[in-house]
């Protein structure tokens, strides 16, 4: 890859104010208020972060590209430090104002209707930290990234987390993937607990369980549901609900 150009180069309007956090108020028309914007000062041109007055959401990280210009958003939930929103733009002013939105608390569709570019990741805020409603939110960010994938196998495995999700002894599992391999643990992150087998939609279309994420040692079947079962079937009884990981 070549080497990235210097950020002064791709974005002279910043550096003109000496920082990204100083460039987004300038281009914020005044949205921004108040509302702490700082930048670090080992690379002031390239990242900004706008702090909530929620506190179950992180700040917002605001980072420039390197061999474009262009900048990306994300804005996690601070418990497992997953993103609930993130997205990217040209249009600085449309950072500013999903900047804006995010700090005072607006609900993430209402962040999206601020500032189009916004893409919800498909989980939702989930305050108290309740572990049934971490898996349920997992659950629904796995699905719609299924739903958005565009890989060539995407639709093997949208079928695959859709058998999954479609299974009560699956579903209050907290779900994660490696490597496009869709796992279960009884615990939330940050430390997750893995049981059962471990689920894989192939190129070919058909579906593998394993005992591990590069296996398929349990067997590959030709539907998710085949596979699912098989899974269900190796769950360790006497499972509880789901609990917080760490």
């Amino acid at each position: 890859m070549p080497t990235p150009p210097d950020p002064s180069v791709l974005y002279p309007d910043v550096a003109a104010c000496g920082s990204l956090a100083t460039a987004l108020r300038a281009e914020a028309d005044g949205c921004l208020g108040a509302v702490p914007v700082t930048s670090p000062d080992f690379a002031p041109l390239r990242h900004a972060a706008v702090a909530s007055t929620l506190p179950h959401r992180e700040p917002l990280a605001i980072n420039a590209w390197s061999h474009e210009r262009r900048w990306s958003i994300r804005g996690e939930e601070p418990f497992q430090s997953l993103a609930l929103i993130d997205g990217r733009t040209d249009d600085l002013a449309e950072v500013a104002r999903a900047a804006r939105a995010w700090h005072d608390g607006a609900p993430l569709d209402a962040i999206r209707q601020a500032a189009p570019f916004v893409h919800l990741t498909g989980r939702f805020e989930v305050p108290d930290n309740d572990p049934a409603r971490l898996t349920e939110s997992e659950w629904q960010g796995k699905r719609q990234e299924a739903a958005e994938l565009e890989y060539a196998w995407r639709e093997t495995y949208h079928e695959l987390v859709e058998a999954a999700h479609a299974e009560p002894a699956l579903r209050v599992l907290y779900p994660f993937t490696s490597h496009w391999a869709l796992r279960f643990s009884t615990t939330t992150r940050p430390i997750l607990t893995v049981v059962g087998p471990c689920l894989s939609a192939n190129s070919d279309g058909t579906y593998g369980v394993g005992r591990g994420f590069i296996s398929q040692d349990l067997g590959r079947f030709a539907t998710a549901q085949e596979a699912v079962a098989v899974a269900v079937r190796r769950l360790p009884s006497g499972l509880g609900p789901t609990t917080l990981g760490g």
